[in-house]
């Protein structure tokens, strides 16, 4: 099938990749639409898997249909999810794993890459399909339960690195980033309330798993990247295996600037998060629009503090944002909160995805 319409990738539709999407479907001219390009055939809610890999019953509630990924563009039919791997990337066009409309080489005017960072067991899935992702969610909890046992208020807590969780955590923060020591206090003192306790013999992992991996190197691994750099300018940062970004969020190299990249994929200086994500693909879209109107693209990425939402039990949790000292603030944001649910209020993330779950069979779609 051909179309008139030219093409904006992104590639690959988990929170970054979504909420690009939406800033794009949003601010494209009609001559433009967006292919969302996907192997997962359901949106994975990552933050609910390690909740889900050990609490049963809620388990098939963390894969969410793409069905309403183009709900706020004004002709929503105009955009396509491709259900697809990458293989490959070149400078006019990506190679797909399988065919879609009848070939596996799509062009394109414009790529954003959003494919984010692979996470230890069970924090990526194995498979493609909702069914299997299902089934492997169940496989742990079927270890978890041979292992332990786990009270209706356990905390899903990593164990700490040696030196107690609090210092765990304020030095490692989120996937490894430096937040504010006041974050691991605030975590620490949570912590006699829950029934499972964090342990002081390094992190855990699975036997058939990768142990709690730094960012870079495992990068690569979700994109393979064939863009040649002719002028010696690396794509990827070879200190820590991220897209080498400008903060336009072109690549680095001048030779591609039609060629962006957001999210924990690119070297962007920020903490790596789904909320810095949506901050830097409302750039990427503000950009791309312009250079389709034939102008410069001006809009820059504004690195702001480190924050979390730390889940310390069922029901107890944190907001926590280092000290804004860029603006004077000298101490870091906390919220205690004691408002979750054994499901993590997963109908709302559903809702926020478009997908109105309004019984219990509407979460096996």
């Amino acid at each position: 099938m051909i179309s008139t319409l030219k093409n904006v990738v992104v590639v690959g539709g988990s929170y970054v990749g979504l909420a690009a999407v939406k800033e794009l479907v949003n601010i494209l001219p009609a001559t433009h639409r967006v292919l969302l390009v996907e192997p997962h055939s359901h949106f994975h809610h990552l933050f609910a898997f390690p909740r889900f890999s050990v609490i049963p019953s809620h388990e098939h509630k963390a894969f969410i249909p793409y069905t309403a990924a183009f709900s706020t563009a004004s002709d929503p039919s105009r955009h396509s999810v491709v259900r697809a791997k990458v293989l490959s990337l070149f400078p006019d066009r990506i190679v797909l794993d399988r065919d879609w409309q009848g070939t596996k080489e799509v062009p394109y005017d414009y790529v954003v890459i959003t494919t984010g960072t692979r996470l230890p067991a069970p924090g990526t899935m194995e498979h493609e399909d909702k069914a299997s992702s299902v089934d492997y969610l169940r496989s742990y909890q079927q270890r978890f339960k041979a292992r332990t046992r786990l009270s209706s208020s356990a905390a899903v807590l990593w164990a700490s690195n040696g030196d107690g969780l609090e210092g765990d955590l304020s030095r490692q923060g989120s996937w490894g980033q430096g937040y504010h020591r006041c974050q691991g206090s605030g975590a620490g003192r949570r912590l006699p309330d829950t029934a499972l306790r964090a342990r002081a013999q390094g992190r855990p992992h699975s036997s058939s798993g990768p142990r709690h991996p730094r960012h870079g190197p495992d990068s690569q691994q979700r994109f393979r990247q064939d863009v040649e750099a002719d002028d010696g300018i690396p794509l990827i940062n070879p200190a820590n295996g991220f897209l080498a970004v400008k903060p336009t969020l072109q690549l680095q190299d001048p030779a591609y600037p039609h060629i962006f990249a957001a999210g924990d994929i690119a070297d962007t200086k920020a903490h790596k998060a789904a909320r810095p994500g949506m901050a830097q693909v409302e750039v990427v879209a503000k950009n791309i629009a312009a250079m389709i109107e034939g102008r410069e693209p001006t809009d820059t990425l504004v690195v702001n503090p480190p924050a979390i939402h730390l889940t310390l039990g069922v029901t107890k949790n944190m907001i926590f944002r280092n000290p804004d000292t860029a603006n004077g603030a000298t101490e870091p944001f906390v919220n205690m909160k004691e408002d979750g649910a054994l499901d993590m209020n997963i109908e709302g993330v559903w809702a926020r995805r478009g997908v109105k779950a309004t019984k219990a069979d509407d979460f096996h779609l």
